[in-house]
């Protein structure tokens, strides 16, 4: 018999206990509300591991050629004591031919109470990457999003050279920058369209067959201001049944919303114990 115990980041674990009071009418045990929470937490704790495992850390990513696609899609509604909607869809969409890999990423996420809409976000990013060889690479970058809840529309499409700065079986960094256009408009302000500079690092150092630490770095620079963010973890995997991962997230806007501060730090635990 297997038993898992999860432990993912403070803010994924308390949306995840305090998502209701009390348990849906129609679970009079609680068993099938109990059973959605821990999947939940732990669905949250092996993606944060997993996600350490970088494909194109090393070398270049192998995938399949032709057309693969992915479609994800969950739906709520409730009636009663209060009507709620929440309608969320996701996908991927990849296509692979030569020495070039083209991905289409999309979600999509609507929610109403009572008949008011309260969330309406469209998010989208195409990544296309041509890798001349295990050490260089070009790549091609659109992302696009809006949100109602606040009113917001940004967009960015970029271009530019990547290199593998250190590739060997213990450590590998590679960093990838270049010019592009930002677009952004926040409630009923003005919108701006103006050039950008992005530059993204990614480091990777395997301390022991059984320790790795991971530094992820993106910084999107225009006059409308900078945003950065740096992601720091140290995984463990002590054995196929235990796996650990602490992580510690800054976000960094030096241009913030009025009312609010520059820095988000997060601080990230994610265990998966099987025995």
């Amino acid at each position: 018999m297997t038993k898992r115990f999860h432990l993912a980041a403070a803010s994924i674990l308390a949306l995840s206990i305090g998502a209701g009071a009390g348990f849906a009418q129609g679970d009079l045990v609680g068993t099938t509300a109990l059973t959605d929470r821990i999947d939940a937490v732990e669905d949250a704790a092996l993606e944060d591991i997993r996600r350490a495992e970088d494909a194109a850390r090393f070398t270049n990513p192998q995938f399949a050629p032709g057309l693969t696609t992915s479609i994800a899609l969950t739906y709520a509604g409730k009636s009663g004591n209060t009507d709620t909607q929440d309608l969320a869809v996701a996908g991927r969409m990849r296509y692979n031919v030569g020495q070039w890999s083209h991905t289409l990423g999309f979600g999509l996420d609507f929610g109403e109470a009572n008949g008011v809409k309260n969330k309406q976000n469209v998010f989208a990013v195409y990544d296309a990457n041509y890798y001349v060889n295990d050490q260089f690479y070009v790549f091609g970058l659109g992302r696009v999003e809006t949100d109602q809840f606040p009113r917001r529309k940004e967009g960015f499409l970029g271009f530019g050279p990547g290199v593998r700065v250190i590739n060997n079986e213990a450590t590998a960094w590679r960093v990838q920058a270049g010019p592009g256009v930002r677009y952004q408009k926040l409630g009923a302000g003005p919108s701006t369209t103006e050039g950008a500079v992005m530059v993204s690092s990614r480091v990777y150092h395997r301390i022991t067959d059984t320790i790795f630490l991971t530094n992820d770095t993106d910084i999107l620079n225009s006059k409308v201001g900078m945003l950065a963010t740096n992601d720091f973890g140290i995984s463990f995997q002590m054995s196929e049944g235990l796996a650990t991962r602490l992580s510690y997230r800054s976000e960094y806007n030096n241009k913030p919303a009025p009312g609010t501060k520059k820095t988000d730090n997060t601080l990230g635990v994610s265990l998966v114990l099987s025995f």
